[in-house]
């Protein structure tokens, strides 16, 4: 699907869009990620990756809340020597995420009658994991399976990191720029109050990561780290989309990205990507209200959405 996008210059000043138009290209925007994860699961890439993420464990809530507590911005985690098997190698000085094992011990023990019996013993070790983040590839040639993402590389960042980061502030939240551990372009911290961007990213993948992390606090998705860890698949397709949506709508297309990080985190289900379109627009609209000052607004008096808090 090709949606017409409007692209802002210093130059000429494109005309605003009506109300009705606005929700057009927001709808059409989010209908897009859809055809697209449907393009991308019958893809070759789609299927590497699922061998990839298929060597992984399942892990107990409770390991999930100890993992999230230690690295809130974890994402697959595997022990040391597996991630060797998976042509990655944990970089040196990484310090180990702590979780429970699980494992049994025969033991023979006299029961009252003075018998030996036989008893099964369960143990709960404590074990060191590390999200792929603290791994780099061994083989390059060998490609990487573990994404589906490519980062943004363009230089504009369309005047979103200042815009989103003064609303932020004004909300009472710091907004820091630095270096992030591996492959984690932004990650918020509801305890501090903190959003932090990676300093690396280019212009372009700035703007989108302040756009997904501003999500998650408009969607409400920090406010209970427990219901976090439950529905973190359907949190982060929702995050991700609106910041397709709104890039779309500002003139930028994230798709090279966001395509792949929402399909890894919906699982490719179509079903549940749509599901998300009501709070996804919500949200969207909500942030391109932020975005739009009130100069730039259109002039229809019924038009509220640029006007949108």
């Amino acid at each position: 699907m090709t949606t017409e996008i409007a692209t802002r210059t210093s130059k000429t000043r494109t005309p605003a869009k009506t109300a009705e138009e606005k929700k057009a290209q927001a709808e059409a925007l989010h209908q897009s990620i859809t055809d697209q994860v449907e393009t991308l699961h019958d893809s070759g890439r789609w299927e590497a990756f699922l061998d990839f993420a298929q060597a992984f464990h399942a892990y107990s809530l409770n390991n999930v809340l100890l993992i999230l507590s230690q690295m809130p911005e974890a994402s697959q985690v595997a022990g040391f020597r597996k991630w060797q098997t998976l042509n990655r190698q944990v970089r040196k000085g990484e310090r180990g995420i702590r979780i429970f094992g699980y494992s049994t011990k025969k033991v023979t023990e006299k029961d009252a009658n003075g018998d030996e019996v036989e008893k099964k013993i369960s143990r709960f070790p404590i074990l060191s994991v590390f999200d792929v983040s603290q791994t780099d590839l061994i083989d390059p040639d060998q490609g990487d399976p573990s994404t589906l993402t490519t980062l943004l590389t363009g230089a504009d960042d369309h005047g979103i990191v200042d815009a989103l980061s003064s609303y932020l502030i004004g909300e009472g939240w710091t907004v820091e720029r630095r270096s992030l551990p591996g492959s984690i372009n932004g990650v918020t911290r509801p305890q501090e109050m903190t959003v932090v961007v990676d300093s690396g990213l280019s212009p372009e993948a700035a703007a989108k990561t302040m756009i997904h992390e501003c999500a998650h606090i408009l969607l409400g998705h920090i406010d209970d780290l427990a219901e976090y860890a439950q529905h973190r698949g359907l949190m982060e397709t929702e995050a991700e989309s609106v910041a397709y949506v709104v890039a779309g709508m500002v003139g930028f297309d994230t798709s090279a990205y966001s395509v792949g990080y929402i399909a890894g985190w919906a699982n490719a289900d179509t079903d549940l990507i749509k599901s998300t379109a009501a709070r996804v627009l919500r949200t969207a609209h909500q942030i391109a209200g932020i975005l739009t000052p009130e100069d730039e607004a259109t002039d229809d008096p019924d038009d509220e959405t640029s006007r949108a808090a």
